[in-house]
C-alpha cells in the first residue's frame, strides 16, 4: 500500500508543477501558447482556466491526501 502511495505521490507530483507551470500569471504564462492569450483582457477567466484552476485543485488534493497516507502508514509500521 505504501509502494502504491508514494508512486502517487511522484505521479501527481510531477502533475502538479506541469498544471501550475501552464496557469496564466501577470505575463502571460505558459498557457498563451495554446491560445489561452487570445480573449481580451475584458472578459475575466475563460472556461480554459477556470477548467484549469479545478484540475489543480484536484490534483492538489491527491497530493495532500497521499502524503498524509504516507504519513499514517508509516506511524504505524
Amino acid at each position: 500500500m505504501i509502494l502504491f502511495l508514494q508512486i502517487l505521490l511522484l505521479i501527481s507530483s510531477v502533475l502538479l508543477i506541469l498544471l501550475v507551470l501552464l496557469h496564466r500569471g501577470r505575463g502571460g504564462g505558459l498557457s498563451s501558447l495554446f491560445g489561452g492569450g487570445m480573449q481580451s483582457s475584458l472578459s475575466g477567466s475563460s472556461v480554459v482556466e477556470k477548467n484549469l484552476d479545478r484540475l489543480t485543485l484536484f490534483v492538489g488534493s491527491v497530493w495532500v491526501i497521499a502524503i498524509v497516507g504516507i504519513g499514517l502508514l508509516m506511524k504505524v509500521n
